[in-house]
């Protein structure tokens, strides 16, 4: 005995219309010219020298960047200590190294390769410097981050002070209060920094302040796009990896301008669809490691769902461009690849 089942329709699903989704795109977002010129680094290595190219840390923290310069022919490590004996080259990331890693690099001949942003290294010079003149240093940053760890790795041990929080201010016991100035992390959230400097120079107030602030203008350019937007949104999504420091600042200043349902997506198939749910207005930005395919993978998942209209709010136009390091620039392309 066979029972019919009534021929089934198109599922009124199917048929219904998606919702419409306005989405408002920061603009800068992504890359800043310090990861671009770090990427750019390993590329022009592999190319010059050809495989394999070696990479103390991520070059920058985005996972689909390392996954890519690894599939070309980079081996990524955390210590020099897993490199062996070898003639190919070994770069440094963009968050800068303590002065201990080039020296053992030195000592082993690797053929070393710098790709500190500039702008790391403009910090690492200015705690050089207050140091020769007899200052105490405070450095305003986050705990375990290599940037803070290759800052604090310039000078010898207690010259630097990491400072966190405003409450460490409170705590803080300077050698000579007279003596003392301060450098800063390059990706932080600026309104926490603010409060931070104005707790130093309320109870220290002849500390020395850097020449020119610190925080990159990436950073700083971000986190204004995201002011911007963050009111005018009912979620966000800042496309960035869970170690990217300026990439979770980017999701705190969102929070703190009125935005609360702001997330940090590393890519699209990482996309918590119920927190989205029912939203009319979306904010898209990216930290400055983060690539624009996958901003534009994540615009194209929510447009599976949604029938999307793409707004972009332009802020600062940025023109930064940093060259890339030396021995980059004078190598001939057709030079001979490093043998193992």
């Amino acid at each position: 005995m066979t029972s019919e089942r009534p021929e089934t329709p198109a599922t009124e699903a199917a048929d219904a219309p998606k919702p419409a989704l306005t989405v408002l795109l920061c603009s800068p977002r992504g890359f800043c010219a310090g990861v671009v010129r770090a990427v750019d680094t390993v590329e022009r290595a592999l190319a010059v020298y050809g495989p394999p190219v070696y990479v103390r840390h991520e070059i920058v923290h985005n996972r689909y960047v390392v996954e890519s310069l690894k599939a070309k022919g980079a081996i990524f490590v955390e210590e020099l200590s897993e490199i062996p004996d070898t003639t190919a080259p070994v770069v440094f990331s963009a968050h800068g190294v303590p002065k201990s890693v080039p020296e053992e690099a030195e000592k082993r001949n690797f053929f070393a390769i710098d790709a500190t942003c500039p702008l790391v290294s403009k910090v690492h010079r200015e705690a050089e410097l207050h140091l020769k003149r007899g200052r105490e240093i405070v450095l305003i940053g986050h705990a375990g981050h290599p940037e803070v760890e290759g800052t604090m790795g310039q000078l010898p041990p207690g010259a630097i002070t990491l400072i966190e929080t405003v409450e460490d201010v409170a705590t803080f016991t300077p050698r000579d209060p007279t003596k003392l100035a301060y450098v800063t992390q390059t990706t932080l959230s600026i309104d926490d920094c603010t409060g931070i400097i104005a707790a130093l120079m309320q109870r220290f107030p002849e500390i020395t302040a850097p020449h020119k602030e610190d925080i990159c203008y990436a950073t700083t350019n971000r986190q204004e796009a995201v002011k911007e937007i963050a009111p005018k949104v009912d979620a966000l999504i800042v496309v960035g990896a869970p170690n990217s420091s300026n990439s979770k600042r980017l999701v705190e200043v969102a929070e703190r301008n009125g935005c609360t349902r702001a997330r940090l997506v590393q890519r699209a198939a990482d996309i918590d669809w119920a927190v989205f749910d029912g939203v009319a207005t979306l904010g898209i930005t990216a930290g400055a490691s983060a690539p624009e395919v996958i901003v534009e993978e994540i615009i194209d998942a929510f447009a599976a769902r949604y029938a999307v209209t793409v707004e972009t709010v332009s802020g600062v136009k940025e023109s930064m461009f940093f060259p890339l390091p030396r021995q980059l620039r004078e190598a001939a392309p057709e030079a001979e690849p490093a043998a193992e």
